[in-house]
């Protein structure tokens, strides 16, 4: 695998960085790599911008900012038009279809997905739309196995919440087994 570079955005309250957070402990615990894990975040707690870099590598990683993302999650249009021009050419988009209206053509493979549909449509708890990006993610790029990061959302999330978390992440898994890198 080398090195993936990945850019996370939304708005706060989507769960942006708890899924950045659980890709990047996946990576550390349950693979044994290194990995960085930096965020930001908008002025308001919820509906304010979020943004969350992450790195994995085989390799040690000597910056740990994202400049130029393999693959960039944008959650919302403002996280789109924020970001879509940093995307490293061949990479990938990934974009909720109900939130992000994909407008600007880039050099990359752009991924538009129901998530957030099929999460309200057969769980019906938006709190877990962000596993279920996580899954789509991961079913895609196949950066880190399912089981790892499982076994992160397990470790993560509270007890009763486990098997709600670990549907919404395999409905992810779903929708992104149509898409390879």
């Amino acid at each position: 695998m080398g090195r993936v570079r990945l850019v996370f955005s939304g708005s706060g309250g989507q769960g942006v960085i708890t899924a950045a957070i659980i890709l990047a402990e996946a990576a550390v615990i349950h693979e044994g790599m290194n990995a960085t894990q930096s965020q930001s975040y908008g002025a308001a707690a919820r509906g304010g911008s979020t943004r969350s870099d992450i790195i994995i590598s085989e390799k040690e990683i000597d910056f740990p900012e994202v400049t130029q993302p393999n693959v960039l999650v944008c959650l919302t249009q403002d996280a789109y038009n924020s970001y879509s021009s940093i995307i490293r050419p061949g990479g990938i988009l990934l974009t909720d279809s109900r939130y992000v209206q994909t407008t600007r053509k880039v050099d990359a493979k752009q991924i538009e997905l129901p998530m957030y549909e099929n999460v309200m449509e057969k769980i019906g708890k938006p709190v877990v739309f962000n596993i279920c990006v996580l899954g789509t993610l991961v079913s895609i790029t196949e950066v880190i196995k399912p089981k790892s990061v499982l076994a992160a959302v397990a470790a993560k999330v509270p007890k009763d919440f486990v098997e709600l978390n670990t549907r919404a992440f395999e409905l992810g898994m779903e929708l992104g087994a149509d898409f390879s890198w």
